[in-house]
């Protein structure tokens, strides 16, 4: 025969299943708060307008005095909206560090391809100088490219003696453009500029005055 369930324990059972209906809506109002809060915030953020559009530009870090090699230190990435962005501006460092400043520059200001001194033709070519050589064949220097090696026989333009080497294995610098008109528009052939030691560049630039120059290389 059963015996009927202690009025005590029944109302301790009742009293657990209480607190866990309390519980169950306290997370209720909880998760539903969540809820809200969360879609608040998505209608907030689709209603804000959208962050404006920013470009990288390489500013001064610091004062910057003319005549300094810029460095990777002087140089800092800022934030510019592209219609304030001056012409020229830097955007890749690599471009301008190692060069010369060519004016001072205040903290903050954009550097800019005109702030730098161009690079020297000699670069790379310590102990040369700079020879500009008219060759009197324009079609062979039109073969030519900068940073090959050339060497140049020198002939007499009366076709007297024998020709004779006159400088080997030089680099070819630059190669001026042709203009149709202006100064030595109608000297026949065209220029090159080679680096040439130093010790030999006033002898080589003085037979090129007076001589036929062939350029030989390899390619």
């Amino acid at each position: 025969m059963n015996r009927p369930r202690s009025p005590g324990l029944l109302a301790r059972l009742l009293g657990v299943v209480r607190r866990l209906r309390r519980r169950v809506l306290l997370h209720r109002r909880l998760l539903a708060a969540l809820a809200a809060g969360g879609a608040v915030l998505v209608g907030l953020q689709a209603a804000a307008p959208p962050a404006p559009h920013t470009v990288t530009v390489w500013t001064a870090r610091h004062d910057l005095a003319g005549g300094l090699i810029v460095g990777t230190d002087d140089l800092v990435a800022t934030r510019f909206a592209p219609e304030t962005v001056p012409t020229g501006a830097v955007h890749d460092p690599g471009s301008v560090v190692g060069r010369t400043l060519a004016a001072p520059m205040s903290r903050g200001e954009p550097m800019t391809r005109t702030r730098v001194l161009a690079r020297g033709l000699l670069r790379g070519y310590p102990g040369t100088t700079a020879v500009p050589l008219r060759i009197t064949d324009a079609a062979v220097v039109d073969l030519l490219r900068v940073g090959d090696r050339v060497s140049l026989v020198a002939a007499d333009p009366d076709g007297r003696g024998t020709p004779s080497l006159l400088v080997q294995d030089v680099p070819v610098v630059a190669i001026p453009e042709v203009h149709e008109a202006g100064l030595g528009a109608g000297t026949p052939g065209r220029l090159l500029v080679a680096a040439v030691p130093s010790s030999e560049a006033s002898a080589v630039a003085a037979a090129a005055a007076t001589s036929i120059l062939i350029p030989v290389w390899s390619r």
